[in-house]
């Protein structure tokens, strides 16, 4: 397990460097870089020492290495627009989008695999095809049009639940304003994530309860429910949680639009934000730290893959 484990730490690493280093130089060498923060009607000394505080008088190899010092120190920079550190404004926003993606990942992935196996276990019944037709209206209906086709009908139609905002925090906090903001966001991303995790589901199930383990469980009289969910599921889950480790990006780029649209104030909006003010720091920050998010949740999933399947700890 440590062997398998310290693997997957050094390929981590290596994409987060690759990341970082693919990023800057995007950032730094594409038209309309970091320079094209200064007023068009800045003086040649400003200039100049607007050019001498941002570095971009050295070899952008240099600016990196200085970067990347600062960043292995837990210095991402400041930002441009709000003269913050990035840390700091990263940090804000943050636990709000960890938030949207838990509550999506924890629904999804229970009514994903009980809708999936319950597909299998019916296959070709009438179950069955009503559970297809909806996974695959979910796969083609776009996001952002169900997102505001809900808000008309829920938020302006009845008046049920509200349409933008996160609800009260702190010592405000209401548990219903809480929730009914989330109803909204939540479901959106769930229609995502869920229709993968059914078909996955059930492809992987239909392939498992015709092995000849699941014959002898059964001819040995264990009841259906154990043949299922002990025998079955168990084996059915390793490409479910491979494909929930390759959801999680599509996730958090999925509610860049979700959060705009909800008025969310998690990173979603930030990328927005850094993007339309030029805020390199902030647009460098924002990328790492995703990106860390994205490495650490597929180690996680890692870790349970192997925990399902003992002969990956092997490989």
């Amino acid at each position: 397990m440590l062997k398998f484990l310290l693997n997957r730490l050094g390929q981590s690493i290596i994409l987060l460097l690759l990341v970082t280093i693919i990023t800057f130089f995007l950032v730094n060498l594409a038209p309309g870089g970091p320079s094209s923060v200064m007023r068009m009607d800045a003086s040649p000394e400003e200039r100049q020492a607007m050019i001498e505080n941002l570095g971009l008088d050295q070899p952008v190899m240099v600016r990196y290495v200085d970067w990347l010092k600062n960043a292995l120190q837990g210095d991402l920079g400041v930002s441009f627009t709000s003269s913050e550190p990035v840390l700091q404004r990263i940090a804000e926003r943050l636990p709000y989008t960890i938030e949207l993606t838990m509550f999506t990942i924890i629904i999804s992935v229970i009514v994903g695999i009980f809708f999936g196996v319950l597909s299998a276990i019916k296959r070709g019944k009438a179950q069955d095809h009503v559970i297809n037709f909806v996974s695959v209206i979910g796969l083609s209906v776009p996001a952002f049009w169900l997102a505001l086709m809900l808000i008309l009908l829920f938020s302006v139609k009845l008046g049920w639940l509200p349409s933008s905002g996160v609800g009260a925090r702190g010592e405000d906090f209401d548990l219903w304003g809480w929730i009914s903001h989330l109803i909204l966001p939540v479901l959106i991303l769930t229609t995502t994530v869920l229709p993968n995790i059914v078909r996955f589901t059930r492809s992987s199930m239909l392939e498992v309860i015709t092995q000849n383990y699941i014959r002898t469980a059964r001819a040995k009289g264990a009841k259906e429910a154990i043949v299922l969910y002990v025998h079955a599921l168990r084996n059915a889950l390793i490409p479910v949680v491979t494909i929930i480790g390759m959801l999680i990006p599509r996730l958090l780029s999925g509610a860049v639009i979700i959060e705009s649209i909800f008025g969310w104030t998690g990173i979603g909006t930030l990328i927005i934000e850094a993007a339309k003010g030029r805020d390199y720091p902030l647009i460098m920050g924002v990328t790492v730290v995703i990106t860390i998010v994205v490495v650490v949740c597929n180690l996680i999933v890692d870790l349970l893959y192997s925990r399902i399947d003992p002969r990956v700890k092997n490989v």
